[in-house]
């Protein structure tokens, strides 16, 4: 295939000669080769809004005196461009001259001092007060309601950056122009305070202000110029933005965003505001604490680290390997998990080591793995939101789980795409969507056999693709032809004609991936209802092309990594089994020693297992499966049946307060590393302060701990950690420091040195070979509503807090909009039993009770009610059900049987 050659122009700019491509525009060409035009009001991940007038040059036998705005202006042949003529540097002049005259000059006071584009352009053009003396906007305006910024008018130049991020990035349009004259200003919808209006207070207008109209309550204690600027990775969800930590004086004052591949310059409120206030939290752990006489006393790092050695090596001697297990940590790096699951697996003889995938996305890793060979999402982030045709979006409440993510959906929807929503409550994106099909939780499985009904019957099934990459398709075929859009729609409580259209919008789209989450995954049919999603998607051959595939959202920032790094009892690192003896063979040779070639228990196993003797030892690194495992009450017991537990932490958890031993952890900020996101993009994390006290690195702990065992193991850096990863994963073997700090990310596979990384996977072939079709039937929830439990509850996450608040909780700003426990009921069940939205309520199961506030409106439907896991008030997880998956063992969260009633 010939390559085709992109058209260039050439032309002249301020006597230099320049070829660039054809259709540039002028501001572009100057940066290209060196030459800076300013601007005031351009945003490069936007089109040209020339609305500052900075930019302008002069055309030479251009129309209107050959001033025209560079932004927007396009190269021709043979143009000669003048960027610093008097002319030009007079009309800027001009310009700075009147936003000057309405413009507070209090440079001192402003926390943009130093890092202002209006107060470096009136510098660089001599321009130090204004020639215009008059009326100018009011003062004494500034609106200090948001718990994160401030706003104040008098320094607002009308650039229109804040409304147009807001608009065209965020897709919230909380901003705009108000008003008249000197009266003008930037301001929230129907002139509400911002803490009234409908912001939610991502901050991305805050981050590209450009003048300090709108500043972090956080910058009035610094100046950006002041401090050192670390790139890293967000430690919150899976999107894997990149974002620049401010430090000074080795403590971290604010946070920027990066402009990374998941993220472009975006964040939400957590990444913004909250990704780095717990890091100097007072109430760090700082050294290891042991447990005497029921009482936590400080202890050298010597006396913790012989006492864990000791009690895990008798109970290895008396009761043997197996008693011993191990959870490691999704929210640290892929070094440090690696080392967790090689001491486990080395110096306590197990394989009882797994991670918090188990309870999210375990569906995911082995549903995928099964259908197509690999646990993991097919396409990238940008691939499945850019130029895409429709988006079948299911059991993902995008815009508060992964909310940068859902910001680039709604973006997609701006540009055209059409979203299907499919989701048992109204969440926010629902209002952006084409096709919101509210099925009743539980019922994915049926719904997806529906709708594949429907593309099989009406001919819109690719059975060329089917034909020459897929197998099993015929017993699918033959299951499906029941589930006919009636039946369904009976099992999912909505119309058969919701099923046809949705089915015919998703096939017939040209590019259609599928985004899916938690909704689909933790149900006692989470890893039937994932390989629906692949069923559905070799369907129409929608697999292995751009823009389209099965693309799971991965709930925390490493828990991908976690997976790949062999935090798993089924898996070695790189996905390779422990029950193959190849691979036993295999690690055994890497790391010198006798491997367990016996299945471990996985964390929802292991538990119960405690509870009954058979696991003497646990050592949970970074997790609080007191907060986020379901049935509370009995998580409670098997800690408390447990002979040992050694909890590795940054603060005093629910869990740690059952330890026997607590090591002090070290946060993202306080480390090197990777962590690998949601769409298996490899990136670094930096170190960018200092650990807090005694602290240690969290794998030299692990090594430590080992190496006391019996197992010497050592390593000087997490780059040689990496380097051992290279050499024992063959989807990692590309992968290194300096690779990664010069491409800035890597998406596995990436198999050698000169492997530019995989974004889209199954292209021409599926991992496994031919992508396999599996005929799965409906199963309902394995508890359902009835006359004691009349009511269905789903529990998920919301935007501002994040899991356990271990993170979040420590920002004052996150708890004055989100402090307490919820649970949204329909307003007719709730007149029914006559409950006032916040109200104090008495929630029930089989499990026990507790106590919230209800959220009384539409957002679900009749007979089913939400919760959230975040807040100690009220926890749901003391009343979720426990029953299990049976093939990936991962709990029902989505679906419990509850009672509800006022407390009087």
């Amino acid at each position: 295939m010939m390559e085709t050659k992109t058209a260039t122009v050439t032309l002249t700019i301020d006597g230099q000669t320049v070829t660039v491509p054809e259709g540039t525009t002028l501001l572009k060409a100057a940066a290209m080769n060196g030459i800076e035009i300013p601007t005031l009001c351009h945003l490069k991940e936007l089109a040209p809004d020339g609305s500052c007038r900075m930019c302008m040059v002069e055309v030479e036998g251009g129309r209107k005196g050959g001033l025209v705005t560079a932004c927007s202006a396009h190269v021709h042949e043979g143009m000669v461009i003048h960027t610093q003529n008097k002319k030009v540097r007079d009309s800027r002049r001009f310009v700075l001259d009147l936003l000057l005259s309405n413009h507070k000059l209090d440079c001192f006071k402003c926390p943009s001092n130093g890092d202002c584009k209006l107060q470096d352009y009136s510098l660089e053009y001599g321009m130090l007060e204004t020639s215009f003396h008059g009326q100018r906007q009011p003062g004494n305006q500034q609106d200090t309601t948001n718990p994160f910024f401030d706003y104040d008018p008098e320094k607002c130049i009308m650039c229109r950056r804040c409304s147009r991020v807001c608009q065209l990035r965020q897709g919230r349009d909380v901003i705009s122009i108000a008003k008249r004259g000197f009266d003008t200003k930037m301001m929230p919808a129907y002139g509400e305070d911002w803490d009234q209006s409908i912001c939610e207070s991502c901050g991305n207008c805050v981050s590209v202000c450009l003048t300090g109209a709108l500043a972090s309550k956080d910058q009035q204690k610094f100046r950006k110029w002041a401090t050192t600027k670390i790139r890293t990775t967000c430690p919150h969800c899976g999107t894997g933005c990149q974002v620049d930590l401010l430090v000074k004086n080795n403590v971290i004052v604010g946070a920027e965003p990066a402009d990374g591949p998941a993220n472009r310059n975006l964040l939400c409120v957590k990444g913004k505001f909250a990704s780095y206030k717990f890091v100097a939290s007072g109430d760090r752990l700082t050294t290891p604490l042991i447990k005497r006489q029921g009482q936590f006393v400080p202890a050298s790092w010597d006396e913790a680290l012989t006492l864990i050695a000791d009690k895990f090596t008798a109970l290895k001697q008396n009761y043997g390997g197996n008693s011993l297990a191990g959870f490691s940590c999704s929210r640290s790096t892929n070094e440090d998990n690696y080392v967790f699951q090689k001491m486990v697996r080395t110096a306590f003889g197990s394989n009882n080591v797994d991670n918090c995938a188990r309870v999210c996305h375990s569906a995911t890793v082995h549903g995928l793995a099964h259908t197509l060979g690999s646990g993991a999402m097919t396409n990238t982030i940008a691939d499945i939101t850019t130029d895409v045709d429709v988006i079948l979006l299911i059991g993902s409440n995008t815009t508060e789980a992964h909310p940068v993510i859902g910001s680039q959906i709604r973006q997609a929807v701006q540009h055209g795409t059409k979203l299907i929503v499919i989701d048992p409550r109204k969440i926010d994106l629902t209002k952006n969507s084409t096709m919101h099909l509210q099925a009743k939780a539980g019922t994915n499985v049926a719904l997806i056999n529906g709708m594949m009904n429907v593309i099989i019957r009406e001919g819109l099934a690719d059975q060329d693709f089917i034909a020459k990459r897929t197998e099993g398709y015929t017993a699918m075929r033959e299951l499906v032809a029941d589930y006919t859009p009636e039946k369904v729609a009976k099992i999912c409580e909505i119309e058969p004609e919701e099923i046809i259209n949705a089915a015919r919008l998703y096939a017939k789209a040209g590019k259609a991936p599928i985004i899916y989450c938690l909704g689909v995954t933790e149900h006692s049919t989470g890893t039937e209802g994932v390989m629906s999603m692949s069923n559905l998607a070799m369907l129409v051959g929608k697999i292995g092309r751009p823009g389209c595939g099965v693309n799971p959202l991965r709930g925390q920032n490493n828990v991908q990594g976690a997976c790949d790094m062999g935090c798993s009892p089924f898996d070695f690192p790189g996905y390779q089994k422990v029950a193959d003896s190849k691979t036993i063979a295999k690690f055994e040779k890497a790391w010198a020693t006798k491997l367990n070639p016996q299945i471990g228990l996985t964390s929802t196993q292991v538990l119960p297992a405690a509870t009954r003797g058979e696991i003497k030892g646990l050592y949970i690194f970074g997790e609080d499966p007191i907060v986020t495992d379901p049935d509370t009450s009995h998580v409670r017991h098997a800690l408390e049946s447990l002979d040992f537990l050694v909890v590795q932490e940054l603060f005093m958890t629910e869990t740690a307060a059952y330890a026997d031993v607590i090591l002090p952890g070290i946060s993202f900020a306080e480390k090197d590393g990777t962590f690998t996101n949601t769409e298996r993009r490899i990136q670094r994390i930096r170190k960018a302060v200092a650990p807090r006290g005694g602290a240690r690195e969290d794998y030299k702990v692990f090594c430590e701990v080992a190496t006391r065992m019996g197992y010497s193991m050592t390593y000087d850096s997490p780059s040689q950690i990496m380097a051992e990863i290279a050499q024992v994963v063959p989807t990692f073997a590309g992968v290194n420091y300096k690779r990664l700090d010069i491409l800035g990310s890597l998406q596995w596979p990436c198999r050698s040195l000169d492997d530019p990384g995989t974004p889209i996977m199954h292209v021409g072939q599926f991992s496994r070979g031919r992508g396999l079709f599996m005929a799965i039937p409906y199963k309902p929830a394995k508890e359902l509503p009835d006359a004691t439990y009349p009511y269905l509850m789903s529990t998920g996450r919301m935007l501002y807090q994040y899991n356990t608040r271990a993170m979040t909780g420590r920002t004052a700003g996150i708890n004055k909009l989100a402090n307490h426990s919820y649970i949204e009921i329909n307003y007719e069940d709730a007149n029914r039993l006559g409950i006032k939205d916040g109200d104090k309520v008495q929630v029930s199961s089989r499990r026990g009770k507790i106590q919230t506030y209800a959220a009384v409106g539409d957002q679900v439907m009749q007979s089913s009610v939400f919760m959230t896991f975040h807040f100690p008030d009220g926890n749901v997880n003391e009343i979720t059900n426990p029953v299990f998956d049976d093939i990936a063992i991962i709990p029902e969260y989505k679906v419990c049987a509850v009672a509800i009633e006022p407390v009087k």
